[in-house]
């Protein structure tokens, strides 16, 4: 599967283009706040229906605009043709579809055009809170495992209930007990599919990274989540006492987290920013072969200004790496035109590439 065309409209500072693509290797350059991550980003919506960068559409279209308009043209492994396009309105108001299809539910569109993103923002798994690290596992997750996004989204609905339950100055026992028998196995769908991610991932994070850093070191990735002692309910009768005085949740899978480490001591003490990146990158390149392997899926991958920060040796064995995946269509983004285009010759695969310039997008 790969993306043939794109054409954008009004999409952040992108006010028109229409763009063709190479089925492997797109180079993308240009300088800082040109627009290049916004069209790495574009793509990606049209894939998770969502941005990269926001989880809100109010910084999607353009200032000034009424609506983004995104459109997609997809040669998919089968040898027919998908167009996907999305329209996002001020006030709200999107629409996604497929062909002349109109998705009423925009989970039904993930998965279809799988994707991994590598981007400057991946520093906030390591740095930033535990959130962060969940929404790496549900990215992962939602787009192999369609029981999955249904548990998740339904123990976040019935989480909000209790949490306004909890509010209350007399909650209910027995609606709160009614909530924890809801609440059960979706926790437990989640807690068990997260577990098996984590187990699947982790010697595939650990190969990479050694590739990448060149077996320097050594590092670990462990999950932890409130579910590991005891079942939900469980937990929730002996939190009640304490929720009812703070008046929400205080356990349960909103609170699972990873554990990232080097050589035994916590990645992000320890760790410089040259490992802390080598790390990011084993994390999504294990992503990509999780997709690819288990699910039969090439995803496309973006890699918006990997190359800051890394040294030359690390790019080369980067690009070795991505050479031996079997990877399908790349979209590459950096501000230094001439180590694009090294980059770009490093991989034995047909290449294009493009400049922009204020939102414009050109290929000279």
């Amino acid at each position: 599967m790969f993306l043939t065309r794109v054409i954008l409209r009004d999409f952040k500072n992108i006010a028109e283009a229409e763009v063709s693509f190479s089925p492997k290797v797109n180079c993308i350059y240009g300088s800082n706040g040109a627009g290049k991550t916004n069209l790495l980003d574009a793509i990606y919506y049209l894939s998770m229906t969502k941005s990269y960068f926001s989880a809100s559409d109010q910084y999607v279209y353009a200032y000034g605009a009424e609506e983004a308009t995104l459109c997609g043209f997809y040669r998919m492994d089968n040898g027919t043709e998908e167009k996907i396009s999305a329209q996002v309105r001020r006030g709200g108001e999107k629409l996604f579809r497929r062909g002349a299809k109109t998705y009423t539910r925009f989970s039904e569109h993930i998965g279809l055009l799988p994707v991994v993103m590598v981007s400057p923002l991946d520093a906030g798994l390591i740095n930033d809170s535990g959130e962060e690290r969940r929404k790496y596992l549900n990215f992962i997750l939602s787009q192999t495992d369609r029981e999955y996004l249904r548990h998740i989204q339904s123990y976040n609905q019935l989480l909000l209930q209790r949490n306004r339950l909890l509010k209350e100055d007399a909650a209910s026992t027995l609606l709160l007990e009614t909530l924890s028998e809801r609440m059960a196995p979706h926790a437990d769908y989640v807690y068990r599919a997260r577990r098996s991610l984590c187990e699947q991932l982790r010697p595939m994070i650990q190969d990479f990274y050694r590739q990448l850093s060149q077996g320097r070191e050594g590092v670990d990735l462990a999950y932890r989540s409130d579910l590991d002692d005891c079942a939900l309910e469980e937990l929730f009768a002996r939190e009640e006492e304490k929720e009812r005085v703070l008046r929400y949740t205080t356990a349960g899978i909103q609170r699972d987290d990873l554990q990232f480490r080097m050589d035994g001591h916590p990645l992000r003490r320890c760790g410089s920013q040259g490992q802390q990146k080598s790390f990011l990158l084993a994390m999504k390149l294990a992503q990509f072969r999780f997709v690819k392997e288990i699910y039969g899926q090439t995803p496309i991958l973006l890699l918006d200004d990997v190359f800051d920060k890394l040294d030359m040796q690390r790019v080369e064995d980067l690009l070795a790496l991505v050479s031996t995946l079997d990877f399908g269509q790349i979209f590459l983004t950096d501000s230094n035109k001439v180590r694009l285009e090294k980059v770009s010759r490093s991989i034995d695969a047909p290449c294009r590439s493009y400049l922009v310039e204020s939102g414009n997008i050109t290929e000279p």
